[in-house]
């Protein structure tokens, strides 16, 4: 386990370092790159992370892999962030089980999808709230890790 994590995370984001890549610009991409991962709409993360880094000059590469990572915590964190907006705005929870919605799109396709665009808006409120301060800490938690990255010789391969 160790010995992957190194080649698949620790061995690249060295090499960007020794690319020219400060640590203080690798952290933000990686810092956005989560946060933003994380977005509570499905299929869009990808290219908010290529216009953040496009247009903020962050590395392309470090944003995206930090974006893939983050999709198993962007899944888990579709739910409470559903039930943060209804929270937010006072409405009721929402009931997302497959059958009540199979029954909801029988009964008024168009009717469901307004509600659910509506509770989607009330997540991405949220997780604006959030979002934010979730990049400010991991940048503030992976700028000194890169750092010292920088200072630390690459350990021999065996």
């Amino acid at each position: 386990m160790r010995r992957a994590l190194r080649r698949k995370v620790v061995d690249p984001l060295r090499a960007q370092l020794t690319q020219g890549v400060t640590p203080g610009r690798l952290a933000a991409a990686l810092a956005l790159g989560l946060s933003v991962g994380t977005l509570p709409v499905l299929g869009t993360t990808t290219l908010l992370c290529a216009l953040l880094a496009a247009a903020l000059r962050l590395n392309q590469p470090a944003i995206q892999v930090a974006n893939y990572l983050a999709y198993p915590l962007q899944l888990l964190l579709l739910i409470p962030f559903f039930e943060a907006g209804a929270w937010l705005f006072g409405r009721p929870p929402v009931d997302l089980t497959l059958v009540g919605l199979q029954a909801e799109l029988a009964a008024d396709p168009t009717g469901t999808l307004i509600r659910y665009l509506g509770v989607t808006a009330r997540a991405l409120a949220a997780w604006g709230l959030v979002a934010p301060l979730a990049a400010a800490l991991l940048f503030v938690a992976l700028r000194p890790l890169l750092v010292r990255m920088t200072r630390q010789p690459a350990p021999a391969r065996r």
